[in-house]
């Protein structure tokens, strides 16, 4: 099936679209999509997007924008043209992941531990020496089944060529999972019919697969383990993604108050019929502010003594405090070398190269070419810091070559891909937008990825920068058989 005359001439030159690419037009899903929306006209475009809109709204589906003062709470920005990924195509992305997620908690155990990566020489020293997120009060300590970060999201992206690679890993408080799981229901709500005849992958079975990590790690195999989701509260970014996993799975949402923890190192919760011991925390809260204890005294977004209950064996916590040492673009450069490392394989999903300021040699190429590159602080998220050189001013560019010169540590740089596209229903019309995916691994007892992922779409014509908190939307990701799964 050919493409549509209407978007024949939308395929950009040098770009890999995932829908009008030549290589794909034998897939009949795609074809099916691009013939679907192809015959809709403008003004059917434009109410489907009202009729998404209005669904996200009805649906109380939003999330926090702090940039912006004239409001909190925004409409979630939902895109209604599907992205399509051949199964044969997810197998492989799926295994690469599990690999990677496997050998990166591995790193983190060993960070704690014995080190013995630094000491063979496979991972440096310095930078350890100088990570933000490397906690010295989680050294000796061994979480169950040796996982750190049970939850991840690696966020892929593929080139002009078609290639999919790593962009990087979040192995902290990873979020977005909620969106893929409403945007399907989103898609089902305005377009039934593109359901119909044909076998997309579902994605429903996530709140269950996270319960069953989170039920895995109760101390002492408990059977029936209570689970509590602590959340910062209702002006977090993703509290709509708290409350919403929190309900999905049926286990409490907490607040840091809403925990105590007793002279014999247990956790417990408040409730209107006394307190309830906590086996496992479901945490939403970065390290710094989960116990004042321990971290920031001021914090009252954390629970005094959950540091002590958490290494005394008593509660479980997941993330486990102290997995962000292995959540920082620096390391991020090294995790070809620890996948070989720890597990003796090559890594089946590569790395973007990347140039670690903190390199001489690499600092001075970085600086001759900040108009060529995207450079990228090692530890912020959200797209917040990014320099994506050749559509930066002269003084921004300026800017971040004075930052990089004061601390080099925290920055590195890669080259500006050409970030593969996918038609995208905007404002003035149907045109490709530039797009990523967060797949979320789980990992305790076994590991399950999620089928498909978050796909992130740039709204804004030729931006890179997917990121919902700089004006980024997202799609429905389909996940199909090879010939149309039908």
């Amino acid at each position: 099936m050919g493409v549509p005359k209407k978007f024949a001439g939308l395929r950009q030159a040098g770009m890999y679209d995932e829908l009008l690419n030549p290589a794909r037009k034998n897939e009949p899903v795609a074809s099916a999509i691009l013939k679907f929306f192809g015959q809709l006209s403008p003004e059917e475009i434009e109410q489907a997007r009202q009729a998404a809109a209005l669904a996200i709204e009805t649906m109380g589906i939003s999330f926090t924008v702090y940039s912006q003062g004239d409001a909190i709470d925004r409409a979630w920005p939902f895109d209604i043209i599907p992205r399509v990924i051949l199964q044969s195509e997810w197998t492989r992305i799926e295994a690469g992941l599990k690999q990677r997620v496997g050998a990166l908690n591995q790193f983190i155990g060993d960070i704690y531990s014995d080190q013995q990566i630094v000491k063979d020489g496979v991972f440096p020293e310095w930078v350890l020496e100088k990570s933000v997120n490397f906690r010295p009060e989680c050294v000796g300590v061994k979480p169950p089944h040796g996982v750190w970060s049970h939850i991840c999201g690696s966020d892929l992206i593929r080139d002009a060529k078609g290639t999919t690679y790593v962009l990087e890993d979040n192995l902290r408080v990873p979020s977005g999972v909620s969106y893929m799981l409403e945007n399907r229901g989103v898609m089902k709500r305005i377009f039934p019919q593109l359901f119909q005849n044909r076998t997309i992958q579902p994605v429903d079975a996530y709140p269950q697969q996270l319960y069953s990590t989170l039920a895995d790690l109760a101390p002492g195999g408990k059977a029936n383990p209570t689970i509590a989701v602590l959340t910062p509260g209702i002006y977090n970014s993703a509290y709509f993604e708290h409350s919403y996993l929190a309900q999905q799975m049926g286990v409490e949402l907490v607040e840091g108050p809403d925990l105590t923890v007793d002279d014999k190192d247990r956790v417990f919760m408040r409730t209107i019929d006394g307190l309830r011991q906590v086996d496992v925390i479901y945490r939403r809260i970065d390290d710094m502010f989960l116990d004042p204890e321990v971290f920031h005294p001021d914090s009252i977004l954390g629970t005094p003594g959950l540091m002590r209950a958490w290494k005394a064996g008593k509660v479980a916590i997941a993330n486990a405090p102290g997995a962000g040492v292995a959540d920082d673009k620096v390391v991020y450069a090294f995790v070809p070398d620890i996948i070989r490392y720890y597990c003796n394989e090559e890594p089946i999903i590569p790395n973007v190269p990347t140039w670690l300021c903190a390199d001489p040699e690499q600092r001075d190429y970085v600086l001759k070419h900040l108009d060529e590159v995207v450079v990228k602080p090692a530890n912020e998220s959200g797209g917040y810091g990014l320099l994506v050189g050749p559509h930066a001013s002269e003084s921004q560019r300026k800017k971040t070559a004075v930052q990089i010169r004061k601390n080099p540590r925290n920055w590195i740089a890669q080259p500006c891909l050409n970030l593969s596209t996918v038609l995208t229903a905007c404002e003035g019309g149907i045109a490709p937008r530039h797009v990523d995916l967060r797949p979320f691994i789980l990992s305790a007892k076994k590991q399950a990825v999620t089928m498909g992922g978050l796909t992130r779409v740039a709204m804004r014509e030729g931006s890179l920068v997917v990121n919902s908190s700089q004006g980024g939307g997202s799609k429905d990701t389909w996940i199909v058989q090879d010939g149309g799964g039908k």
